[in-house]
């Protein structure tokens, strides 16, 4: 498990094994007042964008610019497009993620704030919002903070900037997590292990 799991375990007073179930999903909910809904959406979605709570950081290591070029089919027109970007994760943040949208204005930015976080916080503006929203400065400084301390933290914002929050209060159901899963992927990447996450951690609040 990621050093952040075992560091929002801390938090929330559970035992900090690293390992996410049903204890930690409680002591989570408690910690951050979430209801059992809310809860089940948040986590849910993290588990699935995390690995299973394993991956803090996005990774843009890949070994073939076949698979680059069918993940990013809008920036690499053929695969020799993408061939300088195979084994080299900065070049590529910075090919892929150097956008206005973003907020990130130069190839640096691009690389310092790829995605992060248990929900994949991505981009500077995203950075710069979640820690004025937040109160917490540093991460602008030191933005691998989203990876570890507040890893949960962005998740949670990103539900409420999004208005995500209203929409986990309408239930646990299938389409439910289409919905927000569209919200937070941009498709419906992983859905069936996205509902089936939520579903079960909802199961554990109610318990």
């Amino acid at each position: 498990m990621s050093t952040a799991m075992k560091l929002l375990q801390s938090k929330c007073g559970a035992v900090a094994d690293g390992a996410f179930g049903r204890n930690t999903a409680k002591a989570v909910c408690k910690h951050y007042d979430l209801s059992a809904k809310r809860g089940a959406h948040i986590l849910g979605q993290a588990s699935h964008e995390s690995g299973g709570f394993k991956r803090t950081k996005e990774s843009l290591y890949y070994s073939t610019p076949e698979r680059i070029q069918s993940v990013w089919p809008s920036r690499f027109a053929t695969v020799d497009d993408a061939k300088p970007f195979a084994k080299n994760p900065e070049a590529l943040a910075a090919k892929v993620y150097k956008r206005k949208s973003l907020g990130n204005l130069s190839e640096q930015d691009a690389i310092d704030y790829i995605g992060r976080g248990f929900i994949q916080l991505t981009g500077r503006i995203n950075y710069r919002s979640f820690s004025s929203d937040m109160r917490i400065p540093e991460i602008m400084e030191n933005p691998s903070l989203v990876e570890t301390k507040y890893a949960f933290e962005s998740a949670l914002w990103f539900f409420r900037k999004n208005n995500l929050m209203a929409l986990a209060d309408q239930g646990v159901d299938d389409e439910t997590i289409k919905t927000i899963s569209r919200k937070i992927n941009g498709g419906y990447h992983g859905l069936s292990h996205r509902q089936e996450e939520t579903k079960k951690i909802y199961s554990w609040l109610m318990e």
